[in-house]
């Protein structure tokens, strides 16, 4: 029987669909197996009866959670029988609690975001986009939890290469003295840049309750005689002035009134200085947006800053800013962002 069978292996149209349905599948196993500790037992090649004596679980459902975690390219599996399992690179780095990089909290707080999102879709549909309607006290309290926990995690793990990478290139590197970390939750861009650069001072600005964490990791750090936490309210308070760099990175998706802080940004740079701005916007070529709009998704319901690509390079070009450099599609945690760099000019 000669028969070619290949036109039944193409996948059907609605693969598609299938594969966001199941993709929620996917990332409900790995909110469990961080939740359970999974990857912390799983150092070394282990099977899933071990595994599950250690934890308390069921031996069968864990060896089915250890196949899943194995196909979605988190464990390897040695093909003896019965399998043994072990942390592959990204796992034993970012996923096993005793990490220096652990991600764990942060991927929690990520997989909570999009859930409650989706659960309130038809929400938003049926009566439009609301503000957020927490307190300014309870929102203050709520990012110093975020800079002590998950934003430090990905800051750790991600932001702080990017961002020394990036201002090291810079032509004016050499010369800065004075940076402004603009929302800069835990502070850690601000210490890794004064650690690379010994002539760097600066400030640190965030909620005083997020100030405060700053200050405890600048303390940590040894660089209190070189780097200050401000606390205080970005939309109303007083940034500072005469700084060399301004760094900041998705700050900028939660300020009232986005054209008149970037005038403020760029009064409190010194003629010369640099703006480094960070943050995702919506990219017109589809296989791009599709990186972006799901996680934004939350943002743009509640009103948020969240601009079509090169938006932000035209509003610092309306603000005064000269010089305006872009770079797209920079690795970021979620999602990629766009590196906007302009300067003050001289004159």
């Amino acid at each position: 029987m000669n028969c070619n069978y290949q036109d039944l292996r193409s996948s059907h149209p609605l693969q598609a669909c299938w594969d966001l349905q199941l993709g929620g599948l996917g990332a409900d196993a790995l909110r469990v197996a961080l939740e359970y500790g999974v990857f912390d037992q799983l150092r070394q090649f282990t099977s899933a009866r071990h595994t599950a004596e250690a934890l308390a679980l069921d031996q069968q459902a864990t060896s089915y959670l250890l196949e899943l975690l194995w196909c979605q390219g988190l464990l390897e599996r040695n093909e003896q029988q019965p399998a043994l399992y072990r942390n592959l690179p990204t796992a034993e780095r970012h996923l096993r609690a005793e990490a220096d990089d652990y991600c764990g909290d942060a991927l929690l707080f990520r997989h909570q975001v999009l859930r409650q999102t989706g659960s309130q879709l038809g929400d938003y549909l049926r009566s439009g986009m609301a503000t957020p309607s927490a307190s300014p006290q309870a929102i203050a309290r709520s990012w110093a939890n975020a800079a002590r926990l998950q934003i430090a995690q990905e800051q750790r793990a991600v932001t702080t290469e990017l961002a020394c990478a990036l201002i090291e290139r810079l032509p004016e590197c050499a010369q800065l003295e004075r940076v402004l970390d603009l929302g800069g939750g835990p502070g850690l861009v601000a210490i890794a840049l004064a650690e690379r650069l010994p002539n760097l001072t600066g400030v640190v600005f965030e909620y005083p309750e997020a100030a405060a964490v700053a200050d405890d990791n600048i303390q940590r750090a040894g660089l209190g005689e070189r780097l200050q936490a401000l606390g205080g309210d970005l939309n109303h308070d007083d940034i500072g002035s005469g700084f060399d760099l301004i760094w900041c990175s998705s700050v900028l998706h939660f300020v009232d009134n986005l054209p008149a802080m970037l005038r403020r940004l760029h009064a409190a740079l010194r003629p010369g200085g640099l703006l480094v701005c960070c943050q995702a916007e919506v990219p017109s070529e589809r296989d791009a947006a599709a990186q972006v709009l799901p996680y934004y998704l939350h943002m743009r319901l509640q009103g948020r800053h969240v601009l079509a690509e090169g938006e932000m390079a035209h509003l610092l070009q309306g603000a005064g800013f000269s010089a305006v450099q872009q770079l797209n599609g920079l690795r970021f945690p979620v999602t990629p962002v766009n590196a906007v760099i302009a300067r003050r000019p001289q004159g």
